[in-house]
């Protein structure tokens, strides 16, 4: 054999690799490999049952690559060359039999070696290598392999495809003053996703498009001096009809919130006003939305009401008509010593009685249990959430505004905000947020305004 400890390689040399040698190593098709393989050759989106052939031939190869590097004729050898055969088309979570055998040895230095790729539908590949061997045998440690993540974004991608049918929003958009709050609004209106009025100095909004060598056609300006003016006048446009959504631009959050929630003059409707962040978490296999990480900083439990009934509607307007939340907290169980896990439980028995409707609740959940399905187990927590959750609800503003920003900031999240519970939808971004997340928080907005008219996306 090739393994002389578990931590080990051994390679066949020239002396060792007789004619008719047969190794074998057994390899399930992870969905990765296909990530992979669609992302290099340009179609990081492609079903797996739809990649470029190349890029099942790069998949193939892979297999028996490592194959030759592992069992035969493993570390040492030097690859001359290699030809494969593609047959039938490999599906991801297959368990494939790669086999290979010393066919010829043309000299003392040389071997060739026969491959078949095999799996429960038939072959999948066939290949011949040349080596040159290594006069003696090579060990090797085997090593850890890294894990791969790709920052594809698909499931902003594929709402800001899905909002491209839908009727172009008219937006107030609040102090645009800065590159990215500017560049937002007005490649939104490029795409034909957006007719922005534009609220603030005229000179300075000209300015910064110049610099940002950005065009202004199609963009309305309403003149306003300072931010607060800007604010005030942006939600006026919306409460008189003339734009379907408030946009944040480079102004502070509460300059803009301040002026929403105004009793004279706000957008207020009756419900509480929450905020939303839609996370595109590379490592996560749905959209996954964090709420209130903006607005509410202490809520209490009608507040919490609020918000995840907010939520649950925005989800509605997504198309998932029964969204699971996970309650967050930092236990699992109630305790009184900790008032959220108390309003956890009061939350699911209001979801029970129907005082919040249209969603499935849990907790108290801690984080971890909330997004893994093992972690939940470990702990034996018996949950149709857990490991399942389409909606993480914060204890507070400051735990949620951490979870979104270290999804962001450390496991390459995308994402796109918006606050719910007024008149209309307010498109609320940090202003460090890029373009995309900009772009991202239109198409959000676009869906609930058509959603709200009883159009369909």
């Amino acid at each position: 054999m090739m393994t002389t400890s578990e931590a080990c390689l051994t390679g066949l040399s020239q002396s060792s690799a007789a004619l008719g040698l047969t190794r074998s190593m057994t390899h399930v098709l992870r969905v990765q490999g296909f990530d992979l393989a669609a992302a290099l050759f340009g179609a990081p989106d492609a079903a797996f049952d739809r990649l470029p052939s190349q890029a099942q031939a790069l998949l193939l190869q892979g297999l028996i690559l490592d194959f030759t590097a592992r069992a035969l004729p493993g570390p040492g050898a030097e690859l001359r060359a290699l030809e494969m055969r593609p047959g039938l088309s490999p599906i991801p979570d297959e368990a494939v039999e790669i086999t290979g055998t010393i066919a010829a040895r043309p000299d003392p230095e040389t071997a060739e070696v026969a491959i078949v790729v095999e799996g429960p539908r038939g072959r999948l590949a066939d290949a011949s290598a040349r080596f040159r061997l290594p006069p003696t045998e090579v060990t090797s440690p085997v090593g850890t392999r890294p894990d791969i993540q790709l920052h594809t974004h698909r499931h902003l991608s594929a709402l800001m495809a899905r909002s491209a049918a839908l009727p172009a929003l008219t937006a107030a958009v609040a102090w645009p003053c800065d590159r990215d709050s500017l560049l937002g609004p007005v490649e939104a209106a490029r795409r034909g996703a957006l007719r922005p009025i534009l609220v603030g100095p005229r000179a300075l909004i000209e300015e910064t498009a110049a610099a940002a060598g950005a065009e202004l056609a199609g963009c309305e300006i309403l003149e306003a001096e300072t931010p607060h003016e800007a604010a005030a006048a942006a939600v006026r446009l919306c409460r008189e009809g003339r734009a379907t959504s408030l946009m944040k631009g480079s102004l502070h959050t509460d300059e803009l919130m301040a002026a929403a929630v105004a009793r004279d003059g706000g957008l207020r409707k009756g419900r509480r006003l929450s905020h939303v962040f839609a996370m595109d978490v590379p490592s996560y296999p749905k959209a996954l939305f964090v709420t209130d990480a903006a607005i509410n900083i202490v809520p209490d439990l009608k507040t919490k009401a609020d918000i995840v009934q907010n939520a649950a509607d925005l989800l509605h307007a997504l198309g998932n008509m029964m969204p699971k939340v996970a309650i967050l907290s930092a236990v699992e169980t109630v305790n009184p010593a900790i008032p959220s896990t108390l309003d956890a439980a009061a939350l699911c028995k209001m979801a029970d009685r129907g005082q919040i409707t249209g969603a499935i609740l849990d907790g108290p959940l801690a984080f971890d249990n909330a997004i893994s399905k093992a972690a939940a187990a470990i702990k034996k927590i018996a949950s149709p959430v857990a490991g399942e959750a389409d909606i993480l609800l914060a204890p507070d503003l400051e735990a949620g505004n951490m979870v979104a920003k270290q999804l962001s900031y450390l496991a390459g999240a995308d994402s796109a905000g918006i606050v719910l519970g007024a008149r209309v939808p307010i498109i609320l971004t940090s202003r460090a947020d890029s373009v995309e997340s900009r772009l991202a928080s239109v198409a959000l907005a676009q869906v609930l305004v058509a959603a709200r008219q009883g159009r369909g996306a």
